[in-house]
């Protein structure tokens, strides 16, 4: 396959910029409103969070890439499911972190896994790579399910 670098490129910004997005209601609250709740003991410690996100939207990038870079049916609605994820992992963002809310970010969180499983579904049926770059993105939102979870049942 070659590869096309404008894709490529473009498909890791938009992952990337998600992120940023959503870091502008993330930052303001880890030093202030985040700290200040009871978390479980097996919470990752704040320096984590960065590279770990970081690398996953590389690897949602690159598995966006795979798909829109892929000429069969069904990668219009792949690429759509694709972008509800990310739009849902950026309000995750804005309703755990922004509005302060563990009730609201539980909700969102749910919605959001669901999505990627969806996400990884259909990328499967067009490209295995592409959903298998998408494992560790489920396993990190599932992990970061339970610390919502957790947070929520710890400050109610």
């Amino acid at each position: 396959m070659k590869i096309n670098i404008t894709k490529f490129v473009s498909s890791i910004v938009v992952c990337l910029l998600a992120g940023a997005i959503g870091s502008i209601f993330t930052m303001p609250a880890i030093a202030g409103w985040y700290s200040t709740l009871n978390k479980p003991a097996w919470t990752p410690p704040n320096w984590a969070f960065g590279p770990v996100w970081t690398t996953l939207y590389i690897l949602m990038g690159i598995s966006l890439y795979l798909i829109w870079n892929t000429r069969v049916r069904g990668v219009k609605t792949a690429m759509g499911i694709f972008a509800a994820q990310l739009v849902l992992n950026v309000l995750w963002s804005f309703l755990f972190f922004g509005l302060q809310s563990p009730l609201l970010g539980m909700i969102g969180i749910v919605a959001l896994w669901i999505a990627i499983l969806a996400t990884i579904i259909v990328f499967y049926r067009i490209n295995r790579p592409a959903a298998y770059l998408l494992l560790p993105y489920i396993i990190w939102v599932t992990i970061a399910s339970a610390l919502n979870y957790s947070v929520l049942i710890l400050n109610t």
